[in-house]
């Protein structure tokens, strides 16, 4: 599985809108950077209180793309 689709999917996972959940992949000097877009009422859902859930779904990409020996930074846009 692609990380963005992980991404994707454990972002539909915990919004009311997963149709409206979007990934953005671009690389900068190695690094692959996802922009995560969802719905404007779901934004809450997705940072969680205090950042916790956007905090994990941090490491667990960044874990993902460690495993294949990737640098990977999750950005949560507007």
């Amino acid at each position: 599985m692609d990380l963005s689709e992980l991404l994707a999917y454990l972002a539909e996972g915990l919004v009311d809108d997963p149709e409206s959940v979007t990934v953005d992949r671009f690389e900068d000097r190695g690094t692959i950077v996802l922009e995560l877009a969802v719905a404007t009422d779901d934004y809450g859902k997705v940072i969680g209180r205090g950042g916790r859930t956007a905090q994990s779904l941090r490491r667990v990409i960044r874990a993902a793309g460690a495993i294949s020996g990737q640098r990977v930074l999750v950005d949560i846009v507007d």
